[in-house]
């Protein structure tokens, strides 16, 4: 993730606009231009703010991670039991979704933007990695077995539930049920 930086009136404006019109169009297809009217500020004020396109989709991004990371170390602590804990993404998904609904902007970026450098690929590519961490930490304090693997898995399916999430089909609630069988059964053989 970027550092944070202090935002004035016109940046946090410039971001909500970035924000809405990214994830609803795409990045590549949304211009400078079209943000700087959206957020009711000049193209001198958008480049002051965040120097490039590139660094306000950076920023997007980071802040999307923010709250994102957020929202799921909530439902973690939430949890009195460690082997509930380890779905508690899945639930926080959910909670997302109700806000969210044409799929993960972190994978969105990942295909629109490729070059790793980018720092937006950056910031994407470590929310992935930091789910993934997440799972595996919480499968090891649960004493699944083979903790590792199991945190691969539920990436897998709490990847797939966001890559599916435009359909008109409910595949978290599968998804969370999997979850939990693959958890519940890492744990009995532990």
């Amino acid at each position: 993730m970027t550092e944070s930086r202090t935002l004035t009136p016109a940046g946090r404006r410039i971001v909500a606009a970035a924000e809405e019109l990214f994830y609803e169009r795409g990045i590549t297809p949304v211009g400078v231009d079209l943000i700087a009217e959206r957020s009711g500020v000049t193209k001198r004020t958008l480049y002051n703010q965040f120097g490039s396109k590139d660094d306000l989709v950076a920023a997007y991004l980071a802040g999307r991670d923010r709250r994102w990371r957020c929202l799921v170390s909530s439902a973690v602590e939430a949890c009195a039991d460690p082997v509930e804990a380890v779905t508690a993404p899945f639930g926080a998904l959910r909670s997302w979704s109700e806000a969210n609904s044409r799929g993960c902007a972190f994978m969105n970026a990942l295909a629109e933007l490729p070059d790793p450098e980018h720092p937006a690929h950056r910031i994407a590519a470590a929310q992935k990695r930091w789910l993934l961490r997440l799972f595996e930490q919480l499968a090891t304090a649960a004493g699944c077995q083979a903790p590792a693997a199991l945190a691969i898995r539920l990436l897998v399916l709490h990847e797939g539930a966001l890559a599916t999430q435009p359909l008109p089909v409910d595949t978290l609630t599968e998804t969370t049920e999997l979850a939990r069988a693959l958890v519940r059964a890492a744990v009995t053989s532990a």
